[in-house]
């Protein structure tokens, strides 16, 4: 079983989802992959919940809490739990691209290389949004590009934590891509 609670935050608002001990779910209002909201029992008295809560508190505020404070069980492959391993590494204010992840999974799996595609779908499909910093990837092109939460969002998120917005962009709407369901 699954319990939910809202946050509201300068983003929007922020559903949480916990299996009783661990956060399994963070998803702005809006998001694409937003959990299901109807298979879970809304519980606002879960303790993960309060720690996660202050958690994201402290990080609209500015500051700059540890992935490792939360208990944390998200639910997904070993390929996306291996990528979102990586995300968990990347600092505050810090930006990587999808490639950067891909060569170090190739790495970590013993493959000569790996498909950005690939851990683009991993990270686009990260369950536990801001915590799991997701936002932190960006295009090999610098191309702020890629976030299931909104790229105004990913944006605010980004300048919150002080990342050097100097050499990123939002790219161009691509209509082929948008129809592709991609964009």
């Amino acid at each position: 079983m699954y319990y939910s609670t809202t946050y509201p935050s300068p983003v929007g608002t922020i559903t949480l989802a916990c299996d009783g001990t661990s956060l399994a779910g963070l998803w702005i209002d809006g998001q694409k992959y937003h959990g299901a909201a109807s298979s879970m029992t809304a519980n606002d008295n879960m303790p993960v919940f309060g720690a996660a809560k202050k958690w994201l508190d402290r990080y609209f505020a500015g500051g700059k809490p540890a992935v490792s404070e939360l208990p944390l069980a998200p639910a997904g492959g070993e390929f996306r739990r291996g990528v979102w391993d990586i995300l968990c590494e990347i600092p505050y204010g810090s930006v990587v691209t999808y490639g950067s992840i891909a060569k170090k999974m190739a790495v970590k799996t013993g493959k000569k290389n790996m498909s950005g595609r690939a851990v683009g779908g991993a990270v686009g499909h990260n369950p536990i949004s801001i915590i799991i910093p997701c936002h932190r990837v960006i295009g090999s092109n610098g191309s702020l590009t890629g976030y299931a939460g909104g790229i105004g969002t990913k944006v605010k998120l980004l300048e919150l934590e002080g990342a050097d917005m100097s050499r990123l962009f939002v790219p161009a709407a691509n209509p082929a891509r948008s129809r592709a369901g991609r964009g």
